[in-house]
């Protein structure tokens, strides 16, 4: 019988390390509207688990809503990933997160697999005498491994790399040449200049410029994206499996596609001179940037040349005369773009878009794929230039399908919510900002002010943990951080399953098929929106853990030695340290001198009682590699000349990490270097 009660919420259950936990109701706004649940009030619930709670007394001491966990409703570890481990003639897996329960493993093969990492399918939770119990389904390699704990992280988020051979079959069937066939009722292009602008390690193109004038004077952009649609159609194997996948996943050196190279870097790549159905963009614009009217149609290109992030900002820095020959005919229209990107870029800084251009961490790793080192990246000039580029694509077309009354999965990005606002405001009062509003133009004044500072990174995160997550749905509730009342992601088909549903409607639209395709098309966004949302979390999710693991192993070998960094966490058991190439690493609370330390949990400061010392934000401070282990992302830092102090239990940084740009095509990616070469110099 079930345990019910009047004052029952639903929630999701998460657990601690130090056997306590929160409960997080449905509808909550955050950590202050979280529930205290003491030791041995979870019941059987597991981190991550939705259960039903109860309040269950005030701490008038401490001031917490505390709540004890009735039932669990919805299990969250079907699947766990671990290191195997033998005890007696019993194999057992210790999970990766530290707050689960040790798992007793079941296999009818179980020599050979301690010492590994695996996942197990559980079969019992287990309760009273009876320990959780699970199928052990994968092996992954040795535990201490970072190739292991990466296709760990990949598993346990049902990121696959293979395509199962009903997939491959039709991307293989896909001919690799556009029929003539094909071309009618298209706009031909492929006489225009148009160019596709990427990344130098870059193999997929699905999007493609070109700028030109008309008869007035004005602008007249192209954006052109590859017509992925044409080639994968709704139900088939290869539409079924881009929806279960939802986006492409990069890190480091490596990328698990949403859909198979034949097309990814095939037919669907816009590769130059080459024929590439597109679904074409046309804006014209007057000088400030400001739409006059658009164009939105299924159009035919021809790419007249691929052209890097790389030589594209030293062409328009006019750094090398030998590259802007080469060049010579597209150096004109690039200078043009430049100058429109920079009218659009302060047109949307007018009405109040953040600027979240701080730099990005990135590995560099040599031709085996092992980091060798990690630096610092800001936007240039192109990269901000495909930028402004696409998000005036993608909100052309989210308004075109709105004032068409039509459906459209919508990129929505809501503003903070008060608490979160005063939050903010109390966060970066010592650091001698008076923060007035929570608007944009406020939020991009606190940015601009920490431009430039050792503070800039915490800032920015700070404004980051501010905002709240973007995602897709299937009503337009605008997006707050780029100041756009009607957005959607149309630019990426490749990449994002959302771009290739936007993409279906517009062409249903396009070839008058809406009265056959409308009503399935319209009952599909929503279900497209959530599935979407939750694909790219799970996704962001393990590139920032995959990416830990990575700069962990570059940082092993560099034991011993010093850097310059700034705090860019405060804990009570530590500070967070950022050095030098985004590195961040843990410096426990042992390893600081004097003390004893107090934690200013409000205002994210450890001072010293009765001392002078005092970590808040973005002090500088310099420090010394004391451990980096690569299967667990962990980094260990200590003051120059001190000893480490031991961390007996995995400490796990609860923070929000920077998302995905909006416009970027992909996630972060690496620069294959020569082996041995160092990127950072030992101080």
């Amino acid at each position: 019988m079930k345990d019910t009660h009047k004052d029952e919420m639903l929630g999701v259950y998460q657990a601690a390390s130090r056997g306590f936990g929160f409960f997080s109701p449905e509808g909550g706004r955050g950590r202050q509207d979280d529930w205290f649940v003491p030791p041995r009030a979870q019941g059987s619930a597991w981190d991550g688990d939705k259960v039903a709670a109860v309040p269950a007394r005030e701490d008038r001491e401490e001031g917490r809503s505390v709540a004890r966990v009735l039932r669990v409703v919805e299990r969250a570890n079907r699947t766990v990933t671990g290191v195997l481990e033998r005890q007696g003639r019993e194999l057992w897996l210790r999970p990766d997160n530290d707050k689960l329960p040790l798992i007793r493993a079941l296999t009818r093969r179980p020599a050979g697999a301690a010492g590994q990492r695996g996942a197990v399918s559980m079969t019992s939770f287990g309760g009273g005498d009876t320990p959780p119990m699970g199928t052990l389904r994968e092996l992954f390699g040795p535990a201490r491994s970072r190739e292991s704990a990466v296709a760990a992280i990949l598993y346990g988020r049902g990121i696959r790399r293979d395509f199962p051979p009903e997939v491959l079959e039709q991307a293989r069937s896909v001919p690799q040449e556009v029929p003539q066939e094909a071309l009618e009722g298209r706009l031909d292009l492929r006489d225009k200049t148009v160019i596709t602008i990427d990344g130098a390690a870059s193999k997929d193109f699905d999007d493609a410029v070109s700028l030109e004038r008309d008869g007035q004077g004005r602008w007249v952009l192209g954006v052109h994206i590859a017509d992925v649609s044409h080639y994968v159609k709704a139900g088939s194997p290869l539409d079924l499996e881009a929806w279960e996948r939802g986006t492409s996943v990069y890190f480091a050196d490596q990328v698990v596609p949403m859909l198979p190279e034949e097309l990814s870097n095939g037919i669907c790549s816009l590769n130059p001179g080459v024929d590439r159905l597109a679904l074409s963009c046309i804006m014209t614009m007057d000088g400030e940037g400001a739409l006059l009217s658009h164009t939105i149609c299924k159009s035919v290109i021809r790419s007249a040349r691929r052209m890097t992030y790389g030589d594209c900002n030293t062409l328009l820095s006019r750094g090398d005369p030998a590259l802007a020959e080469r060049y010579a005919r597209i150096l004109p229209m690039l200078e043009d773009m430049n100058a429109l990107a920079k009218a659009l870029e302060a047109r949307r800084r007018r009405q109040g878009g953040l600027d979240l251009d701080s730099p990005e961490s990135q590995v560099l790793c040599d031709e085996t794929g092992a980091p060798v080192a990690a630096v610092l990246r800001r936007q240039g000039a192109s990269e901000k230039l495909i930028e402004a580029f696409m998000l005036s694509a993608n909100e052309c077309v989210a308004q075109h399908l709105t004032q068409a009354k039509k459906p459209c999965v919508y990129r929505v990005h809501e503003k903070p919510s008060q608490e979160k606002a005063d939050a903010l405001r109390v966060l970066v009062a010592p650091l001698g900002y008076e923060l007035k509003g929570a608007d944009g133009p406020s939020l991009q004044k606190l940015l601009d002010w920490a431009k430039g500072r050792p503070e800039e990174g915490a800032v920015s995160l700070m404004v980051l943990r501010s905002l709240m997550k973007a995602r897709y749905d299937g009503e337009n509730l605008g997006h707050f951080g780029l100041a756009s009342p009607c957005y959607c992601h149309f630019t990426s088909p490749i990449r994002r399953y959302p771009d290739l549903m936007v993409h279906r409607i517009l062409t249903a639209l396009l070839d008058g098929r809406w009265k056959q395709e409308g009503r399935k098309l319209a009952a599909a966004v929503p279900r497209a929106a959530l599935q979407s949302s939750q694909r790219e979390a799970a996704a962001q999710e393990a590139e920032r853990e995959i990416e830990k693991r990575y700069l962990a192993e570059y940082m092993a070998g560099h034991i011993g030695e010093t850097f310059r960094g700034a705090v860019s966490g405060v804990t009570r058991f530590g500070l967070f340290v950022a050095v030098e190439g985004g590195v961040e690493g843990l410096l426990p609370l042992e390893a600081l001198p004097g003390g004893p330390w107090e934690y200013d949990e409000a205002h994210l400061v450890l001072q010293e009682a009765g001392g002078p010392g005092r970590y808040a934000l973005g002090t500088e401070v310099e420090v010394e590699c004391a451990a980096a282990d690569p299967a667990s992302g962990q980094i260990d830092f200590t003051l120059p000349g001190g000893l480490p102090a031991p961390r007996p239990l995995r400490v796990r940084r609860e923070r929000e990490d920077r998302p995905r740009r909006e416009h970027k095509k992909g996630g972060r990616r690496s620069v294959h270097v020569p082996r041995g070469r160092k990127g950072r110099k030992k101080r």
